[in-house]
């Protein structure tokens, strides 16, 4: 994703004189004072520098340097043409994403089972670029064939039982029904150039949400109208078994499955993207679009440890690979590692400024509090934004930064804007269904949360689907609620088996809707590995769901330390001072819940008023 022009062409920047003065109060590694993109010390730099993409993040932000100069164009070489794209749509989140994540969509965890195994059987030089297979041991896996991402003939390695999640969720929503995969404006014209110049790339994830896609300045401007990213795919496929050693075309195929795992809720494509990423390195070892790639799919499965060990390796090949730069911020923020987080994206921001550092850039700020700040560099993102796939990524994150403030009439016109752009852009449609939801309009909320899911059996989705239910309190709605609780555990069986850390995903649901025990199990595992504000509210509500309230005040404290403006955080917050013996404090943060964002849960902001009310009265 880029602020460029289709046909490859910096959008104008604006003069000098309208640009605010810097955000820092001196220069950041790896940046000059006056914000001229220079090279970490010791790294190497690009025989030229990165090309331009309009004004950057800090520009957009309180205080950018007025004579800054904007990045040079750099020479795409034969080892990295294209290898500096940006974010796929998606993460998180989870996004993050949950990301939170990703996503996410961020989940984090131990395999249930184990891990599919992968087999590569050989491919020699100039062979067959088949690879052989990977197969999913453990729940939801199959054998699949590493191109084509088909199961293979029966006998090939996958269990009997293998598949029975994967069909339980897909048929729990609409039986038989396939998802199209949503569409990436510029995703299938960078696939394309694998065709004939064989290198490209695809985006990376932030906390499981999506990310848009960025081309190379090669790309030409007829190959962008579009496409879907399934044919896309097949296309690529049958390049690399023309051309098996084209080292780009499978790195750019590791990233594409990592897309398709994540747009259509299918996690068994993971270890066809880690075996596509292997063909890669072994065909130019340490070449940085597939080092990138690994950290990409690292941060998909919610390994961010090893994701940044992967973006730093490759940025230490190419400093400039814009990929490596996002995934570097992206492990920081996941890790909790805040001012790193903000160093780094001070970094991505003066050597890759363009679209996926701006929305890393926002929601550094937004952890912070920084809200005005985050608003106005997404709003400078989105009046770059020139492909649909940006627009709606980008109109998408400020419909989510208007939603945690409580702004639903804001939240439903930028959701509107980034369906105009994409019809079906999964982050937007979840958005406004949400909006609408805690705008009294629940009608049209469930009707968008069940084509939703039906689609894309993700577990944010699905449990703001069984409350929804929950909160109707209509004939049958219970049984419709238990339902969707329990199709996130069939969806977490699956991810563990592909190698994703569920942690954060299985200590949010089983807290309210399952196993209180397995909650707080999740969320111990999933604090071990990262401090962040996310891991801190998922243990403190964890831990007060099992009794234990004087330990999970410290972590409920710690989750809204940091400015962040999150309801949900200062309900659980509120709810456990309540419980831990604190009125006053009870009765401060369960109000400022419900003022900032009143609707911010179907059940969780009943219980607020509620609690408040009990509260209230015994004063």
């Amino acid at each position: 994703m880029s602020p460029r022009t289709n046909d490859g062409e910096p959008e104008p920047t604006r003069p000098a004189s309208a640009r605010p003065a810097p955000v820092t109060d001196g220069p950041v590694s790896g940046e000059s004072a006056s914000g001229t993109p220079v090279a970490d010390p010791g790294q190497p730099a690009p025989a030229t520098a990165p090309a331009p993409e309009g004004a950057s993040a800090a520009e957009s932000a309180p205080g950018a340097d007025p004579g800054a100069p904007e990045a040079q164009t750099d020479a795409t070489t034969d080892s990295d043409a294209g290898s500096d794209a940006m974010g796929a749509r998606a993460a998180a989140g989870g996004a993050t994403a949950d990301t939170d994540g990703a996503t996410g969509a961020g989940p984090g965890a131990e395999a249930a089972g184990p891990a599919g195994s992968d087999a590569e059987a050989g491919a020699g030089a100039g062979g067959d670029a088949h690879v052989g297979s990977v197969v999913g041991a453990g729940t939801g896996g199959d054998a699949r064939d590493d191109l084509t991402g088909e199961p293979e003939t029966a006998g090939s390695g996958a269990g009997a039982g293998a598949d029975e999640r994967v069909v339980a969720v897909r048929r729990a929503g609409a039986a038989g029904r396939r998802w199209r995969a949503a569409q990436l404006t510029a995703c299938a014209a960078m696939l394309a150039v694998a065709l004939t110049a064989g290198a490209i790339a695809l985006g990376a994830m932030h906390d499981g949400r999506d990310m848009p896609v960025a081309t190379a300045a090669a790309v030409s401007p007829g190959l962008l109208a579009g496409g879907d990213l399934d044919a896309s795919i097949t296309a690529l496929q049958a390049h690399l078994r023309a051309q098996s050693r084209d080292f780009g075309g499978w790195a750019t195929l590791g990233l594409a499955y990592v897309e398709q795992a994540r747009t259509k809720g299918d996690p068994s494509r993971y270890p066809q993207a880690e075996q596509a990423l292997k063909r890669s390195l072994s065909l130019r070892p340490d070449n940085d679009q597939a080092l990138a790639g690994r950290a990409a799919l690292a941060a998909a499965r919610h390994d961010f440890a090893n994701a940044l060990k992967l973006a730093d390796s490759a940025l230490k090949q190419n400093p400039y690979n814009e990929r490596a730069l996002c995934s570097r911020v992206d492990a920081l923020v996941e890790l909790g590692r805040y001012d790193d987080a903000e160093a780094a994206v001070q970094i991505a921001d003066q050597r890759r400024p363009g679209v996926p550092v701006f929305t890393r850039y926002a929601y550094v700020h937004e952890l912070r509090g920084d809200v005005a700040t985050a608003r106005r560099v997404l709003e400078r993102a989105l009046a770059v934004s020139t492909s649909p796939g940006d627009i709606a990524y980008v109109a998408a994150q400020l419909g989510q930064l208007a939603w945690n403030q409580g702004d639903y009439a804001t939240a439903l016109t930028h959701y509107a804007r980034a369906l105009a752009a994409d019809e079906n852009y999964l982050p937007a449609l979840e958005g406004r269904a949400r909006a609408q939801a805690a705008s009294g309009r629940q009608a049209e909320a469930l009707k968008g949360l069940e084509l939703i899911v039906a689609r894309y059996p993700l577990p944010g989705p699905l449990v703001e689907l069984g409350e929804l239910y929950e909160a109707r309190g209509g004939a049958g709605d219970r049984t419709k609620a238990e339902e969707q609780y329990a199709l996130v555990d069939a969806w977490t069986a699956i991810a563990r088996a592909n190698g994703v850390n569920a942690d954060l995903d299985t200590a949010l649901a089983a807290a309210d809707h399952g196993d209180r025990a397995t909650a707080l199990r999740a969320a111990r595992d999933d604090w071990s590995r990262r401090h962040t504000v996310h891991t801190a509210d998922a243990l403190a509500w964890a831990l007060h769901v099992n009794g234990k309230d004087a330990e999970a005040l410290p972590y409920a404290r710690q989750a809204t330390a940091t400015g962040y403006r999150n309801a949900a955080f200062l309900y659980h917050r509120g709810v456990i001072e309540k419980a831990a013996g604190h009125p006053d404090d009870a009765r401060t943060h369960l109000a400022a819940a419900l003022k900032l964002n009143p609707g911010f849960s179907p059940l969780g902001a009943r219980q607020a008023r509620a609690a408040l009310k009990t509260l209230e009265a015994s004063k």
